[in-house]
């Protein structure tokens, strides 16, 4: 579900170098399933604590190991709302001193200005998680009375205390949905104009939101919308990209060098694709990463891809999302099943 992040991009011969020495180029870390809402399209179904977290010193050791392996940034999901977990600062803290890139995913509503300035100061790359800019949607998908004036309160703190910059950008993490749907267009408009990358992604079909059908799109609803955020990037802000899944104007190709790292130290390929390639408190990453089948399996996705995906003449630049294709068919080889091009290709 979630993106390795807008940030930083990386070459062929990087993303082929690190797939040749089963190492990491980035690293998506979760730190606690506890959180301040309660959204109904949750991938994690958070909320509270769960027994046998990983401590702090295992998360840290977790760092070590990704940057031994070649790591460049460490992307902080929180599992949670990051700024629940009470180290969070000090999380933030060694990985500056560590020289990685860092990007934080929050729902903004713990932001202070004092947090806002930390941020600046240790080059942290947030992404505000926004759904909506009608408070009574933005409540609902929150599943909290409030979170819409939170969110945006901590939208301006950031934004009071410097960001976006050319070097620390700023984010807005959108869900696609039922509920959203008429107003994205002009929320990535308000987006572009004031300088926030607009990270607006497909839902994937875990956690809360299998129990939540109402949210759900279908594959022409979603090709619509691609094609009209494409075509307001084209017209009004010269950006120019091809519509496909999983996220409007980015390519995923996280699979190739990344993995994920969760609040008990299984580590999956992404957060959609929640099957265990192993346990960091089992055995060191890097033989995880070397030994894994399923590793390898989407290390090579470009060749292993099964169906309609395999015949895309997209398909040097886009796998679809392997979240989607696992949760919806059990396979995450499998065609991603909510792309409109399944159809045409």
């Amino acid at each position: 579900m979630m993106h390795p992040g807008w940030g930083f991009s990386f070459s062929r011969e990087d993303i082929e170098t690190c797939k040749q020495n089963n190492g990491l180029l980035t690293m998506e870390l979760e730190l606690s399933r506890e959180c301040n809402l309660r959204c109904i399209y949750c991938y994690a179904n958070s909320g509270d604590r769960i027994i046998d977290e990983l401590s702090y010193e295992e998360v840290i050791s977790a760092i070590d190991q990704a940057v031994e392996l070649g790591a460049r940034k460490i992307v902080v999901l929180g599992g949670g709302e990051p700024l629940c977990y009470p180290r969070i600062f000090e999380v933030l803290n060694y990985l500056h001193d560590k020289n990685v890139e860092i990007e934080l995913f929050t729902n903004g509503m713990l932001i202070t200005r004092e947090a806002a300035q930390t941020f600046i100061h240790l080059g942290v790359k947030p992404v505000i998680k926004m759904n909506s800019f009608r408070p009574e949607v933005q409540d609902i998908l929150a599943g909290q009375k409030g979170a819409f004036t939170a969110i945006r309160k901590g939208l301006t703190l950031l934004m009071e205390a410097g960001y976006p910059t050319k070097d620390l950008p700023l984010g807005a993490q959108t869900v696609i949905c039922r509920h959203n749907l008429e107003e994205l267009p002009a929320m990535w408009i308000w987006l572009r104009e004031h300088g926030i990358i607009p990270y607006f992604e497909m839902l994937t079909l875990q956690g809360r939101a299998r129990r939540h059908p109402d949210l759900e799109l279908s594959s022409e609803e979603l090709e619509r919308i691609f094609g009209t955020l494409a075509g307001i990037d084209a017209q009004r802000f010269g950006n120019f990209w091809e519509p496909h899944p999983s996220v409007a104007a980015f390519c995923c190709d996280r699979h190739e060098y990344s993995c994920t790292v969760s609040v008990t130290g299984d580590i999956y390929p992404c957060p959609g694709v929640d099957m265990p390639a192993g346990n960091i408190r089992q055995a060191p990453l890097s033989d995880i990463l070397r030994t894994s089948p399923l590793i390898h399996d989407l290390r090579n996705i470009r060749t292993n891809i099964k169906g309609i995906c395999a015949q895309c003449d997209l398909k040097s630049q886009c796998y679809g999302c392997r979240g989607m294709a696992y949760q919806a068919t059990g396979d995450y080889l499998a065609s991603d099943p909510l792309c409109w091009r399944n159809k045409t290709c």
